[in-house]
């Protein structure tokens, strides 16, 4: 089973991202549990964790289902010390938030080293500051995201997901999104069915298929292995369908939430629809 959707709106909350997930046909969804450009939210409400709990048991929505996204803001790798302790302080209060709605998957950006400390060092620090967070939460799976590689990011390499997972020490409640985008424009190639099955063959040699806890379904503006982070709808950029078909039809990736950050919601439900007819043609 593959469960698909998209990252929706929470905007009068939470409770209200699951109803725009069902107005596109979607069986999964991603969503911020805060405002996402903005370091310190108003704490969840009674009411507000109560409507969204009710909202996904009424409409058949289960944890493993939804993909919530951290801040933008948040760096895991910072390389100076007090910008190190505020993005751990604002991870913690992202888990803290998933518990809090009953939800088991936090996504998030590992982090950048900015040119101050080595990658090496980078890497070792976002592992830490993921098992500082799985040592005061229970039951939320830290999901790191491939990254584009731009700038200074870490994450564009299966080898740096691969290292931080060696470093962390609850190895069950660590796990991987992979996004579509970013990897090909980090070089990862999948402009056909041959070449995204290597891929994703890459993966599981590196990183392996037990870790993969979501995926992110985008086309790319950007050009293959430009290391630039551009979205597109489906089959309108330079990845083309035949990956999206090969995904679907991958029996390694099952039971996870594959979730569109395309750049056109007016026509997610038709996105969503698609990639359910390629499992049914194969």
């Amino acid at each position: 089973m593959k469960y698909l959707g998209a990252h929706v709106s929470a905007a009068g909350g939470p409770d209200q991202a699951v109803l725009r997930a069902v107005e596109i046909g979607a069986d999964a969804f991603a969503l911020f549990t805060k405002n996402q450009r903005q370091w310190r939210a108003k704490p969840l409400t009674d009411e507000a964790i109560e409507a969204f709990r009710t909202a996904c048991r009424e409409h058949d929505f289960a944890p493993k289902q939804i993909l919530p996204h951290d801040s933008y803001l948040i760096n895991l790798g910072h390389p100076d010390a007090g910008g190190l302790a505020k993005s751990r302080d604002a991870f913690l209060d992202e888990m803290q938030r998933c518990e809090q709605l009953g939800l088991t998957l936090l996504n998030f950006h590992p982090g950048s080293h900015l040119k101050k400390i080595s990658e090496r060092e980078c890497l070792s620090r976002i592992a830490e500051s993921i098992n500082q967070a799985l040592d005061a939460t229970r039951g939320v799976t830290a999901v790191i995201e491939n990254t584009a590689g731009q700038g200074t990011n870490l994450g564009w390499r299966f080898e740096h997901l691969a290292e931080i997972i060696e470093q962390v020490d609850d190895k069950s409640r660590v796990g991987v999104c992979i996004d579509t985008c970013h990897a090909f424009a980090a070089g990862y190639d999948l402009r056909t069915p041959e070449a995204c099955t290597a891929t994703l063959d890459d993966f599981g040699a590196v990183v392996g298929f037990e870790y993969l806890r979501g995926m992110h379904l985008n086309d790319a503006k950007s050009e293959y292995a430009s290391r630039v982070d551009r979205h597109h709808s489906l089959g309108q950029g330079n990845i083309g369908l035949d990956a999206f078909t090969t995904i679907m039809r991958d029996p390694r990736i099952d039971e996870i939430p594959l979730v569109l950050e395309t750049i056109e919601p007016a026509i997610w439900a038709e996105e969503i629809a698609w990639l359910r007819a390629q499992v049914a043609d194969a």
